[in-house]
């Protein structure tokens, strides 16, 4: 255990107060240590563009690239209502805030 604790600003589900959360009200962040990350869109490349942005404004945030385990896509294209479902696996502690809480850590010398 570090002698100078980092100091996280977390949600109720663990995430970091100031994680971009995706924009899409269809699109949402599970609650598991690796949280898969969800686009969901009756349209794939749009759903992936979604995934897309989401990633890069969470690097940008981050600092550093976001760990993403792995990448998943369901879908159901069924006449009448098909969708599509990109799940991204990513790293608890990443969504946390945890590398830019370190960061602030440093800078300050605690």
């Amino acid at each position: 255990m570090s002698e100078h604790p980092v100091n996280l600003r977390l949600d109720d589900s663990g995430l970091a107060a100031e994680l971009p959360r995706p924009d899409n009200p269809q699109d949402q962040i599970h609650d598991v240590p690796f949280r898969p990350v969800q686009f969901r869109d009756d349209d794939l490349p749009t759903a992936l563009e979604r995934a897309a942005d989401w990633l890069r404004r969470t690097q940008q945030w981050l600092g550093e690239p976001v760990d993403v385990i792995a990448i998943h896509l369901d879908y159901d294209d069924q006449a009448g209502s098909p969708y599509y479902e990109v799940k991204l696996l990513c790293n608890d502690e990443d969504l946390a805030g945890a590398p830019v809480a370190m960061r602030a850590a440093r800078r300050s010398g605690t």
